[in-house]
């Protein structure tokens, strides 16, 4: 009689007990394909949101906004942190001791190139590397331990500090081209094939080239961070549906770090009142910075106002609720230390 229907009806619903073993086969095999799909989705998911928390993941993101942005001041900077500064401390140690340990075993070694006094060289650039990293130590020190100081004696500061950064920044940027130059000189004398010296001295050559490979990693940590962020992130970001830029809900500073801040009431700089005997007025506010970034109002007298690890200054309503969200600076991006 049902002429208008040529299939069974059983055959249009998947949940009849009449289904064909193909179709409850072809159904067993797509849930077990789910149910596969659906834990290991999960655990990159997991994965990225532990590498976004990180702190290596957040000091990198700090590099790269640092080295394309705005340098408002020293303490923004993260090259300036005491992590960073403690793992360059331990790099330019390490290759010293390794360097002056091949030099001693390896004095029967005849080499065609010069490569000891290449190596002699390297080391006089890593001792002045650390001549130039505890100055920089120094610098931050006095900077931020003299940060309340008395007026007067800030101008003397902040001229004697200006000397010295000029002058550091004019070593550093003499070690650079020291290093550049001693690394092409470098690349010619080892890889030099033509006279194959490797084999008169093996020793000084591994080492050459491993200190050459450091410094290669060296010179293109810029191009592998832009490749690490501005590729690779975005990518995971777009496959696994998560932006690892976001961070995560468990940014945000505690009390007790908010709280452990300084604070004061805000007083405008006027040459002619005596803020020198106000014991409430901790600190002197440069010209261009009467204005907080977040809530874009001028500071008033008796305001509250908070000053981040990165001397930036803010309303202390407004920042607080800020590094409830997320820790670390609204201008510079420098994080609160944990």
């Amino acid at each position: 009689m049902n002429t208008r229907y040529p299939f069974p009806m059983n055959s249009f619903c998947g949940s009849s007990p009449a289904a064909s073993p193909a179709g409850e086969e072809r159904g067993t095999v797509s849930l077990r394909n789910r149910s596969a799909l659906t834990p290991t989705s999960s655990l990159l998911v997991r994965t990225a949101m532990r590498i976004s928390r990180a702190r290596w993941f957040t000091f990198l993101r700090r590099v790269f906004h640092y080295q394309n942005g705005s340098r408002s001041n020293l303490g923004s900077n993260p090259f300036n942190s005491s992590t960073w500064m403690m793992l360059e401390f331990v790099a330019l140690v390490i290759q010293i001791s390794i360097t002056m340990f091949t030099l001693a075993i390896s004095k029967a070694e005849k080499p065609v190139w010069p490569v000891r006094i290449w190596i002699i060289g390297y080391n006089i650039g890593c001792v002045l590397s650390l001549l130039l990293l505890y100055g920089r130590y120094r610098q931050i020190n006095t900077t931020q331990g003299d940060g309340f100081g008395l007026p007067d004696l800030e101008q003397q500061r902040g001229s004697e500090e200006s000397r010295c950064s000029i002058l550091m920044h004019k070593c550093r940027t003499s070690l650079e081209l020291f290093f550049a130059i001693w690394f092409v000189m470098g690349n010619v004398w080892v890889f030099d094939s033509r006279f194959g010296s490797y084999h008169r001295a093996p020793k000084l050559h591994v080492l050459c080239i491993s200190l050459l490979a450091w410094n290669a990693l060296s010179y293109s940590f810029p191009f592998l961070l832009f490749l690490l962020l501005c590729c690779c992130v975005p990518l995971i970001s777009t496959v696994l549906g998560y932006n690892m830029n976001m961070g995560s809900a468990e940014r945000g500073a505690s009390d007790d770090q908010i709280s452990s801040l300084p604070s004061w009431r805000y007083k405008a700089a006027d040459t002619n009142s005596e803020f020198r005997n106000n014991a409430d007025c901790n600190s002197t506010i440069a010209s261009e910075d009467l204005e907080c970034c977040i809530c874009l109002a001028k500071y008033k007298d008796k305001e509250e106002v908070r000053k981040l690890p990165c001397s930036h200054m803010f309303h202390l309503k407004c920042v607080d609720q800020w590094l409830r969200i997320i820790s670390c600076c609204p201008l510079c991006k420098q994080g609160l230390e944990r």
